[in-house]
């Protein structure tokens, strides 16, 4: 404990300087310009920035794109109280009270409870990390391609089980995943995967270029699909109405800390942000004695997906860096970032990069406070960006996409491939198949294909080495438990229902005595 202490001081000395502050708050801006114009959204915002970041340093690099998602967590919820259009998915349940607050004239009431309690998730998020990334080191050493393979077996299959999808859907995106992240050369045999004599192919398939046009291009289409109209309410905060609203807080601080909890559990397993806020909402909504309330404007249901939503982004973080398993679509996009900087995620990153690990940590206190801050000062700058038509907007975002995409390689033949995954992310979009697990399976698939082959190496061909001492044994057996979970839990619940009718039919022919 004392030593993570140490380390976050020292986290703290590499943040606090005029640069790395300049870059947060620049980075908090972005964010929440991404998160008030739909059609973008964080994965697609630390995507487009991800180009600009290869000529700075990984500390500058990280802190940019943490701050960036930390920004555009807080700018899908100004969208989503003031307008009812959630600029991010994991603020679809801020509108169910959000905006009738908005409408009965509460907006400043409203925004105050999101930011403040979103600040708060995001705290306990960041000391989470702060208190368990100490227990990483110690399994530094302990890690071979069994070990590592384990892990990514793990994270496959957490998906599948948590993943909030169809479980066959998942699987399939899993396995598309896999196919598009083999095409190119092997790095083991050095022969050519799947590019079907076409050169452009044999450098293989930019996972950079595969989510512009998955989140850019692909969100795009449905937002042009749906033709979104802009109704606002008041954007005019006033400072005293703050000030009220921060006072009313410690009523909400169950919830708070419940939303909290839920959000640190889904954002360290790959529930994310948006199943988290989705999982808060319901919590709160089933356990609140105002539960009738809720949908009209309850102060409740503003604060318990928003806490979630933020503690949820901050926690996805840890595994991330410590085992390379994304616990959200963006830290999927951050977790290629780290490769293309040099660095390879896992146990060993906390020791050989202490400087990055802990600035990155130490950044993320310094950026919520900030966010918080200069979030409340320029909401009313920021609604008035959706006035603009979508006819000027959409143009914009279609031609930072296409520079994005041509930065990454300069090569005209990535812009194509952009377009096709574009397509592809509208069509998996309309038929609710997921697509973190695919970006996932591109940037670690061949880590965990090469993990693989590494271990039949050492084990003669033998599984077994999977189960050859009781760390990677541990992993392996849960990996396979959360696989079959989804079978698991139908069976479960065939065997329950015929005791349950039973049990109403009896309570039937046999009624209660008075």
């Amino acid at each position: 404990m004392i030593d993570n202490i140490e380390s976050l001081m020292h986290g703290f000395t590499v943040v606090l300087t005029w640069h790395h502050v300049a870059i947060i708050m620049g980075g908090v801006l972005l964010g929440i310009l991404v998160g008030v114009l739909p059609g973008l959204g964080a994965p697609n915002g630390v995507t487009l920035l991800l180009p600009l970041t290869f000529s700075m340093d990984p500390v500058s690099a990280i802190i940019l794109l943490t701050s960036l998602y930390w920004g555009a967590l807080f700018g899908g919820s100004t969208t989503s109280i003031l307008f009812n259009i959630p600029g991010e998915p994991s603020s679809v349940a801020t509108t169910f009270d959000g905006y009738p607050m908005a409408r009965q004239g509460r907006a400043t009431e409203a925004l105050t409870y999101a930011f403040v309690s979103a600040g708060f998730g995001a705290l306990v998020g960041v000391v989470v990390i702060t208190l368990l990334s100490g227990f990483v080191t110690s399994f530094a050493l302990r890690f071979g391609p069994p070990e590592y393979f384990a892990v990514y077996f793990l994270a496959f299959a957490s998906f599948i089980a948590f993943g909030g999808g169809a479980p066959l859907k998942t699987i399939l995106s899993i396995c598309l995943g896999f196919g598009f992240g083999m095409v190119g050369m092997d790095t083991v045999s050095g022969s050519m995967r799947l590019t079907f004599d076409i050169a452009d192919l044999i450098k293989g398939i930019s996972f950079l270029v595969v989510v512009i046009g998955l989140f850019g291009i692909g969100e795009l289409l449905l937002t042009m699909e749906e033709g979104l109209e802009f109704k606002s309410v008041a954007t005019r905060l006033s400072p005293v109405e703050i000030l009220r609203a921060a006072g009313r807080m410690p009523r909400y601080a169950w919830a708070m800390l419940r939303g909290s909890l839920v959000g640190v559990w889904m954002g360290i397993t790959p529930g994310g942000p948006t199943a988290a806020s989705f999982m808060s909402y319901g919590i709160a909504r089933r356990t609140s004695r105002r539960r009738t309330n809720f949908g009209k404007g309850e102060p409740e249901g503003v604060i318990a997906p928003e806490t979630a939503d933020h503690s949820a982004g901050t926690a996805a973080m840890l595994p991330m860096l410590a085992l390379g398993i994304p616990g959200s679509a963006t830290s999927a996009v951050m977790l290629g970032g780290l490769m293309i900087w040099g660095l390879n995620p896992g146990p060993m990153l906390f020791i050989e990069q202490k400087d990055f690990v802990w600035g990155m940590i130490a950044s993320m206190y310094l950026g919520n406070v900030i966010g918080v801050v200069l979030v409340l000062a320029t909401v009313p700058i920021f609604a008035a960006l959706l006035t603009v038509p979508f006819t000027i907007i959409g143009p914009i975002i279609v031609t930072v996409c296409l520079a994005g995409a041509y930065t990454v390689a300069n090569s005209p033949f990535d812009l194509w491939i952009m377009v096709a995954f574009g397509l592809a992310g509208y069509v998996m979009k309309k038929l609710d198949y997921p697509i973190a697990p695919l970006v996932l399976a591109m940037v670690i698939g061949d880590k965990a294909e090469d993990a693989f082959r590494q271990s039949m190496l050492i084990s003669n061909g033998s599984v077994g080495v999977l189960w050859s001492n009781p760390l990677v044994g541990t992993l392996s057996t849960l990996a396979i438990l959360f696989l079959l979970w989804p079978l698991l839990s139908t069976l479960l619940g065939r065997r329950a229902a015929p005791v349950v009718n039973d049990a109403h039919s009896r309570e039937a022919v046999e009624p209660r005595s008075p």
